[in-house]
């Protein structure tokens, strides 16, 4: 969602979301013995999801910088 002509992807607080391929998505779960269920949940209408045009069902991979770890990856699974 832009406010203006700024994006808030480009804030330093908001960290990189990326929308996962099916490939990225099947590994995924397979390395953790999951469901695309069980993954933790985001909502369509959080301003990044809209942003970068997320569809409900995709997996939206969150990388945030971490002092200890260096980078830190998360997913989410995105709900209505």
């Amino acid at each position: 969602m832009k406010k203006g002509n700024v994006s808030i992807l480009e804030h330093e607080s908001v960290p990189i979301h990326e929308i996962i391929t099916n490939e990225d998505l099947n590994a995924l779960l397979n390395k953790y013995k999951i469901r695309k269920e069980q993954l933790p949940k985001i909502k369509s209408t959080d301003p990044v999801i809209k942003e970068i045009n997320a569809e409900l069902g995709d997996v939206v991979e969150v990388r945030r910088s971490s002092r200890t770890a260096g980078t830190a990856l998360s997913y989410r699974l995105v709900i209505k």
